[in-house]
């Protein structure tokens, strides 16, 4: 057994850790050993864990745990780039969030991460020309969590959500890798428009709770969105933009905003 699992920590750093984590939470809480056990113990992979947590979410009297379990597993054997991103947006959680203290934590409890996977599912069967299941994930999803991404949107690496209710991201919108938002954050369109009409969201950006960023511009990469503002004009690199409408009040303050989370604004930074 000891061997089994130093060739899975070399092979899989992040998933022997949430092994290990999982280990110890059930030691440390034996009323969670059942749920903890079905969740993380129980699976030989982050792919299936991922599958398992994401069905039983979303499971309901129109569609059941066993057919959505199936559903995921065919995607996660399909494109291994699922459950890389999966790595990547735990490890972004873990790093970003102060209230993160383990690998375990998303997985199990953080609707945030578990609402960007149910995404990554959906977005999979869309891709694949499977657009009503990839609706009803959506759907289900916005259920759930309280998180309605379009299937059609297009989402990097290493996101964060904090808190994660009432975030909305439209059809056309993309967002970059490494990117992190806070709760009530819309990335929408401003009509009826029919084209490409949503933001596009470059890499390292900071969007802060309550902030909307409306049509079809561009927040350059690590830019910093305070909360609170309604974006309608391109925001440039490295720039922070606060009010409504939105206005440049300074520079980024730092090369990685999504990763400092510093969303304070001092000497016009």
């Amino acid at each position: 057994m000891a061997e089994k699992r130093a060739k899975i920590a070399e092979l899989d750093p992040v998933w022997a850790r949430i092994m290990r984590e999982a280990e110890e939470a059930v030691v440390q809480e034996p009323l969670l050993g059942g749920l903890v056990h079905y969740s993380v113990l129980h699976h030989t992979t982050i792919e299936g864990a991922l599958a398992y947590r994401i069905s039983l979410k979303l499971a309901s009297g129109e569609m059941s745990e066993q057919i959505l379990r199936e559903i995921c597993d065919e995607a996660y054997a399909s494109d291994p780039e699922l459950a890389m991103a999966a790595r990547a947006d735990i490890v972004a959680v873990y790093e970003r969030d102060p209230a993160c203290h383990r690998f375990l934590q998303p997985l199990m409890f953080f609707k945030g991460f578990q609402a960007v996977q149910c995404y990554r599912i959906a977005n999979w069967l869309y891709r694949e020309g499977r657009r009503d299941l990839a609706y009803l994930f959506q759907m289900r999803c916005s259920e759930v969590f309280g998180v309605d991404i379009h299937p059609a949107a297009r989402i990097g690496k290493g996101i964060m959500i904090d808190h994660a209710h009432s975030i909305v991201i439209g059809e056309t919108a993309v967002v970059g890798d490494n990117v992190s938002m806070l709760h009530s954050v819309t990335l929408g369109g401003t009509g009826k428009e029919e084209e490409d009409r949503h933001p596009k969201i470059g890499d390292g950006v900071l969007i802060g709770a309550g902030a909307k960023v409306l049509g079809n511009i561009k927040v350059g990469n690590c830019s910093r969105v305070a909360a609170g503002s309604v974006v309608l004009e391109e925001v440039p690199p490295c720039k922070t933009v606060a009010g409504v409408p939105a206005r440049i009040v300074g520079e980024a303050g730092c090369p990685q905003p999504s990763i400092t989370m510093n969303q304070l604004i001092r000497g016009g930074a």
